[in-house]
């Protein structure tokens, strides 16, 4: 007859603490970087330089630079769309930076365990 209870003979106590182990680690490395990501800025510009935009790792706007010739108070529709142009791209630049690093620990887990 065979014994019960345990783990089923598949997975060792000793083998469960290595795992909680790395996914502690892994946790550590996370935040970590996180905290790094939250202090790094980015910078993106639109409309061939004539609108910077800077945000933080936090995804907040920290700065907008808008070239003077570009002040057109007949034309605001094209103003506004290099903004926009501007801020869409820092966003992008930030969410690749921030999935690049956080993929170096993860391995390609999409940020989760897969437990």
């Amino acid at each position: 007859m065979a014994k019960r209870g345990g783990f089923g003979g598949g997975m060792m106590p000793g083998n469960m603490n290595n795992l909680m182990k790395q996914a502690q680690k892994m946790q550590k490395q996370m935040e970590d970087t996180q905290a790094e990501l939250e202090v790094k800025e980015y910078e993106a510009s639109a409309g061939g330089g004539v609108v910077t935009v800077k945000i933080n790792g936090k995804k907040e706007i920290t700065s907008v630079k808008i070239a003077e010739e570009v002040v057109d108070p007949e034309d605001i529709e094209t103003l506004e769309e290099v903004v926009m142009a501007a801020v869409n791209e820092v966003i992008r630049m930030q969410a690749d930076d921030e999935r690049e690093q956080l993929g170096k620990i993860t391995g390609g887990l999409g940020g989760g365990f897969p437990f």
